[in-house]
């Protein structure tokens, strides 16, 4: 195999070796010990939870692994397979999918090689997809399944993890907390991720799923082909029309009716507490589209003016949908993550552009970025004109026109990735963010981003019932995000003078009933 930079990024993350012959290999241990499970228990002994523990151990110190394991995870995996699942299906995991989940170990390193190969002349090879950097990676679903079951083994290296920013990756903090603090939401997730495993099992899926790191560039240079990071300016003056902003008081984001770029409210650490007790949006997220945790193995902390877009990682629980022509299941997941308890300062202007470039980034499709420039660039022109309107060409204006020549064009010449936004309560709940601003917030981002529409899913928060009626009197006004923007701001201003004693929607509406 030849020697690549993007192989060599990762390779320390990696429980696999580069041999003689310069090919990747597990250890000679490990290849025993792994043929002796593909054979079955009655070869392996390989036959309950405590003593897959016992293997998994053994496995590690043939790979030289120094950091134990979290203390209670031979007890979580021995609660689980030998206590919490049926004496039927635990019979059946370890005579049937044990086997098979150790066949796909042994081919890792085949696996690796081939995609590598495939990879190589579109530069989407599985990579440290380090701060700043924007790119792809694209990973064939049996790929992330071989990895998934190095995290489920507990066979990655984590020793070096954290100087890279990198998030958690093996399952035994997942395991370890099913014992140390029983839930049956803790029970659920292990459940949700041994069902995956047994449907990889019964039938390997064949589709793609990539993963991409988005920015907005902190500095500017002609030659990229991505937008930079905008300051409070851009957004006073835009004069982007608001997109349609439909409301629901009931449902779930990942239930969409229509084909969206669905919000992920993330963690700066990709999937935050997925693998350890955490049972919020986010987790519940990468549970039910189990995929998606292989983006923690080479995806690093977001920064302020970055995001991450995963395309194609299948709902195991319940999918049917086709699949693009990079063999991606039509599932689209951005995750963007918000300021944790902001309190007071969430209404100051810095914070504001914080947190509507963090969703514009998310929302933006950096693969439409020559028609973005161009109606930015018709925006700018009008700014630089001197009006702080319109300006009107046959009662419309002419960012308005551009945007619908733009959008026409792109139903034509590319219908299938002409997609709104599907989000809710981001930044609010745990992390505390005031529900009325932050809809506000990413309604401007999804609009500047030139999505179709905004869904937007209030899972019957209280404080946004009035949402439906302010958004569809906010619509009548006719303004564009320039002018909502620096509404916003107004509020806020008020608000940090203890000026506002009331929500923005009460604020803009005081007829609203109470």
């Amino acid at each position: 195999m030849e020697d690549s930079a993007e192989l060599e990024s990762i390779l320390p993350y990696l429980p696999l070796v580069i041999g003689s012959s310069r090919r990747l290999l597990w250890p000679s241990k490990v290849v025993e010990a792994l043929e002796a499970m593909s054979r079955g228990p009655d070869h392996s002994l390989v036959n309950c939870g405590e003593v897959l523990s016992i293997a998994i151990s053994d496995m590690r110190a043939s790979l030289s692994l120094a950091d134990p394991l979290a203390l209670s995870a031979p007890l979580g995996y021995a609660l689980f397979f030998d206590e919490l699942m049926s004496g039927a299906d635990s019979r059946k995991w370890f005579a049937e999918d044990i086997p098979k989940l150790a066949n796909l170990l042994l081919r890792l390193p085949s696996l690796l090689e081939v995609h590598y190969q495939n990879s190589r002349a579109y530069g989407y090879g599985l990579r440290i997809l380090g701060p700043q950097q924007p790119g792809m990676v694209l990973l064939s679903q049996e790929l992330i399944g071989a990895l998934l079951a190095c995290s489920l083994f507990c066979l990655f290296p984590i020793s070096n993890r954290g100087l890279k920013h990198l998030p958690t990756i093996n399952f035994d903090q997942l395991f370890a907390s099913l014992y140390d603090s029983y839930s049956e939401s803790q029970e659920n997730k292990v459940r949700c991720i041994i069902c995956y495993f047994q449907r990889i099992c019964l039938q390997m899926p064949t589709g793609s799923v990539s993963f991409e790191r988005k920015l907005l560039s902190l500095e500017h240079h002609p030659w990229q082909s991505f937008l930079s990071y905008p300051y409070a300016d851009f957004w006073t003056k835009s004069t982007i029309p608001l997109c349609p902003f439909q409301v629901h008081s009931s449902g779930l984001i990942e239930d969409h009716a229509i084909e969206a770029l669905e919000v992920d409210f993330a963690n700066k650490y990709l999937g935050g507490g997925a693998l350890h007790r955490g049972c919020v949006q986010e987790e519940i997220r990468f549970m039910i589209n189990p995929e998606l945790i292989a983006g923690m193995l080479f995806l690093p902390s977001m920064a302020d003016n970055e995001a991450i877009e995963i395309v194609g990682a299948e709902r195991f629980s319940d999918y049917t949908g086709s699949v693009d022509f990079l063999g991606r299941r039509k599932t689209r997941i951005v995750a963007i993550d918000a300021l944790c308890s902001p309190r007071m300062k969430q209404y100051k202007l810095k914070y504001l552009i914080r947190e509507t470039n963090k969703a514009f980034c998310g929302f933006l499709d950096q693969s439409k970025y020559s028609q973005y420039k161009r109606i930015f660039k018709m925006n700018s022109v009008q700014l630089n004109e001197g009006s702080s309107l319109p300006i009107k060409a046959k009662g419309e204006s002419r960012t308005e026109e551009v945007r619908k020549s733009d959008e026409k064009s792109w139903r034509l010449e590319d219908c299938e990735n002409y997609i709104g936004i599907a989000t809710g309560n981001w930044g609010c709940g745990a992390f505390g963010g005031d529900p009325e601003v932050k809809t506000i917030i990413q309604w401007l981002a999804a609009s500047q981003a030139l999505r179709p529409f905004i869904s937007y899913y209030t899972f019957g928060l209280e404080a946004l019932q009035s949402l439906a009626q302010v958004t569809q009197w906010i619509i009548l006004q006719k303004w564009n995000v320039g002018d909502l923007w620096n509404i916003l701001i107004e509020y806020s201003s008020q608000k940090l003078r203890g000026e506002a004693d009331v929500g923005f929607f009460a604020w803009l509406l005081p007829s609203l009933p109470k």
